[in-house]
């Protein structure tokens, strides 16, 4: 046998030997691709996640110490409106363009999207907006996994499954909850269903980004419930009671932010005008009130409610900035202002619901957002991650109690109902929850 004939039948027994290793081991394979791809999802999204809270951060900061610049946030609304119009019409969907394309993968999303939403952010941060986070992570984490999917040669399952684990890393490195990141990649975009075939990138990425997070030196806000009373029938009473009103808060927020969306979109047909007259309302509002407690994240407020009840009306206040700044068109995310209307609503419940103060602030915390997003799981977990185990039962008995409460509401408007909350909804199973509102 020549050199030649000995070299190419090694090759091939080689090649035997690791088809047969393959077909024997079929997981090995799969884990390696999958760890090798979650840990690029998970090094440059948390990267971006640090980069980002930093300069959020930064931005908050240099506000509460000039206050005069709340006056420009019209002007910052303009700018942000022509932005858009201009540069951003195919990516302005944000976060229902990424649902949107985990249904139904078309083109690559633009890479733009991360630095559109970053800088649309921090602007309106900057200028008194009230918005939150969580949107411009999932929306720069989702851009930059996406640009990946081409270069590695990834099919279109393979790309839902890149994108679910984008938005995974994203939220679990912004907010420090890696599990909760985990569960909520998989379960937003179909409401009543979780995709398996995704759960182990996504947990990768989502823990992955974490420690990528925590390795740059990121602080995350932490929260202490000191008392938690014991499961029984009483407390557990309390509790669903609490998670009907926090699910009906969520389902009234969902539905009122989408309402008041239309209302800017009917009536002011020039876009960059839609944020020039929230951003007036909402400077308005400031100077009319006196304080800046209900813009921005707002999280000394949300701190504070775990204190000592908060006033009755700090969420619906909360509620209505928000509202403002989001559907006229400003950046950022709904999710922690819903912590803050959540927090406050349930502290302030503490004044005739007979459970601890603390707890009660750390249930709304999870809840409303459980009802407003449809993730009761992610939720739950998300309570644990934040406020200690303890606090579990009592957390997924409110987050669970909301998610039902709210209807097939939601703030993305681009989830689909997987499964009905109620058999009496059926027919609403397929289609998304913008098609089930109108």
């Amino acid at each position: 046998m020549s050199y030649n004939q000995h070299k190419k039948s090694s090759s091939s027994k080689k090649q035997i030997r690791f088809l047969s290793f393959v077909r024997k081991y079929p997981a090995v394979p799969y884990i390696v691709k999958w760890i090798l791809i979650s840990s690029i999802i998970g090094i440059c999204v948390g990267s971006a996640s640090a980069g980002f809270l930093v300069s959020l951060d930064w931005v908050t900061n240099f506000r509460e110490n000039h206050l005069w610049l709340i006056a420009l946030l019209p002007i910052c609304g303009l700018l942000i409106g022509l932005l858009y119009t201009f540069l951003g019409k195919d990516i302005e969907a944000g976060n229902n363009l990424l649902i949107d394309t985990i249904h139904n993968p078309k083109d690559i999303i633009p890479f733009r999207m991360a630095p559109f939403v970053y800088i649309g952010t921090l602007a309106t941060h900057l200028f008194g907006g009230s918005a939150g986070r969580e949107g411009t992570a999932l929306q720069m984490a989702g851009a930059i996994a996406d640009q990946f999917v081409k270069p590695l040669g990834l099919d279109k399952n393979e790309r839902k499954i890149v994108l679910i684990s984008a938005i995974a890393a994203g939220f679990g490195s912004v907010f420090g909850t890696p599990l909760a990141g985990a569960l909520f990649g998989l379960e937003v975009f179909l409401l009543g269903r979780i995709t398996y075939n995704a759960i182990f990138p996504a947990f990768v990425s989502a823990i992955l980004a974490d420690l990528v997070t925590n390795l740059l030196q990121v602080n995350h806000t932490h929260y202490h419930i000191g008392f938690i009373p014991k499961i029984e029938a009483f407390p557990i009473v309390y509790s669903v009671l609490a998670g009907i009103v926090f699910g009906l808060c969520a389902a009234s927020f969902s539905k009122i932010i989408h309402t008041a969306t239309v209302f800017f979109t009917s009536r002011i047909a020039f876009p960059p005008l839609r944020p020039f007259l929230g951003g007036s309302i909402v400077a308005l509002g400031v100077l009319a009130i006196g304080t800046t407690k209900y813009i921005g994240l707002g999280i000394p407020a949300i701190v504070e409610s775990f204190g000592e009840p908060t006033l009755w009306y700090d969420f619906a206040l909360k509620m209505a900035f928000t509202i403002i700044t989001l559907s006229s068109g400003f950046k950022g995310g709904e999710v922690t202002p819903l912590f803050f209307i959540g927090a406050t609503l349930g502290s302030a419940l503490s004044l005739i619901v007979p459970l601890p103060t603390a707890l009660l602030a750390g249930m709304g915390f999870v809840a409303v957002f459980a009802g407003a997003t449809n993730t009761p799981l992610a939720c739950s977990l998300m309570a644990m991650e934040l406020f200690g185990a303890e606090c579990g039962v009592y957390a997924a008995i409110a987050c669970i109690v909301s998610y039902l409460f709210s209807g097939h509401t939601g703030i993305y408007g681009r989830q689909i109902i997987g499964e009905a909350k109620y058999k009496a909804y059926k027919n609403h199973i397929g289609k998304s929850i913008s098609e089930v509102g109108k």
